[in-house]
């Protein structure tokens, strides 16, 4: 790619702003907005910035003076901030280890196709930093020899995910199993990834501290699970898991070593080509934390296997397991040994109730009997299972009225 050269104005800018001179604006922008912190640029010449009470932000993309991700990455400081260009970037890997980093797609999406690169051989970004956010970012088609190649593999920090698409990978997100890392996703999209084995998943959460899943879209894994989490403690919340009519994804949404769960608004969807039954797993692979508690309130959990399905199967062993005012559609069962608390759950034999089951529109009608009828729910550790909010396609979340009476399941608006 023919290297950019900068502007006139450019260069007699970064020219003018000397060190002394920076230093000398910072001073003052302190005098006159004391909270406000200085804006440095790094664009068509880099390296001229300082650090001194500055945010510095620099710009990536073919007209820019730093043409790569991987260039931007060697050069970040804490609390940079790098503005990615929207296009398609190939091959383009990188390794993320400051910390307060935000990164951010502009002006559209920027596309990270890997096209046979992997940083360290695992991944288009290999994350260890603390507080790291990633907003507006698509990771396509990581692939690696052992099979476990992922869009993001994060393996220690703090990560943040908002507006970002995975999609054809391995993994979509693979974490570590650092027991002090939190991770949270926010209305984004993971479609299609997973290598075929069953062993690799949409998003794949290891022994972290904690995971939060908001306002999310998973859909039409590759045989593994649309999510998989052995987090410490997981929130999943008004997101939308479905394998739609074509996916083979395993398990829609898997706990395998329990933990505290709150599995809240969502909705979960088994296809017809589904690898296994069950479709909400706990427990699994043995219980591993404490405490194993299980709370799901207000899902809307379809089974379209035509084998039947399990809508949910927790394993002996759980302390909790509190499930209030699901809509559970189509045929299943539900098998919850031991320490079962339920209350308002409604099994529907087909989805006569909802605007349109077929399109997965699964607000109600406005002439459901349904309507207004859930049961007030219980709380858990002294925190409300009670729905603030539902999902919005193609991602993300609208607040529900307060105050309003409450629908079973996962969509509080209703349709004609």
């Amino acid at each position: 790619m023919r290297r950019a050269s900068a502007s006139k104005g450019d260069a007699a800018s970064a020219r003018a702003l000397t060190v002394p001179a920076l230093v000398a604006i910072a001073a003052l922008a302190r005098m006159v907005a004391p909270a406000a912190l200085l804006a440095t640029t790094i664009d068509a010449v880099a390296g001229t910035s300082v650090r001194d009470a500055a945010v510095r932000v620099l710009r990536v993309g073919p007209t820019r003076a730093i043409k790569t991700i991987s260039g931007a990455a060697g050069m970040a400081r804490d609390g940079d901030t790098i503005e990615i260009d929207a296009g398609e970037y190939a091959g383009d890997v990188a390794i993320w280890e400051r910390s307060g980093v935000t990164i951010r797609g502009v002006n559209g999406r920027a596309r990270l196709v890997a096209n046979g690169a992997a940083a360290e051989g695992k991944a288009i970004w290999v994350v260890r930093a603390d507080n790291l956010r990633v907003e507006n970012v698509e990771f396509v088609g990581a692939r690696v020899p052992d099979g476990n190649g992922a869009g993001i593999r994060f393996e220690r920090g703090i990560l943040r995910i908002k507006g970002c698409v995975f999609r054809g990978n391995e993994n979509g997100i693979l974490t570590s199993g650092d027991p002090a890392s939190m991770l949270e996703i926010e209305d984004s999209e993971f479609d299609r990834n997973g290598a075929g084995d069953g062993y690799s998943h949409n998003l794949y959460v290891g022994a972290i501290a904690r995971v939060i899943v908001t306002g999310s879209y998973f859909h039409r894994a590759n045989v593994g699970h649309l999510l998989k989490s052995r987090a410490r403690e997981s929130r999943i919340l008004y997101n939308r898991l479905t394998d739609e009519f074509d996916g083979r994804a395993s398990y829609e949404l898997e706990f395998p070593n329990g933990g505290l769960a709150f599995v809240i608004g969502n909705v979960i969807q088994q296809s017809q080509r589904s690898e296994n039954p069950v479709i909400v797993a706990y427990g699994r692979e043995g219980y591993t934390h404490a405490p194993n508690e299980l709370y799901l309130s207000h899902n809307t959990i379809l089974n379209d296997r035509a084998q039947g399905g399990v809508f949910i199967l927790a394993e002996p062993g759980a302390d909790v397991v509190q499930t209030s005012n699901n809509l559970l559609v189509g045929t299943g069962t539900v098998r919850i040994p031991g320490a079962r608390k339920s209350r308002g759950n409604i099994a529907l034999p087909d989805g006569t109730e909802f605007v349109d089951r077929t399109a997965l529109d699964l607000r109600l009608k406005r002439s459901s009997y349904l309507r207004g009828k859930a049961t007030p729910p219980a709380g858990a550790r002294g925190e409300s299972l009670r729905p603030t909010a539902e999902f919005a396609a193609p991602a993300g979340t609208r607040q529900t009225e307060a105050g309003a009476p409450l629908n079973p399941g996962a969509m509080q608006s209703t349709g004609p």
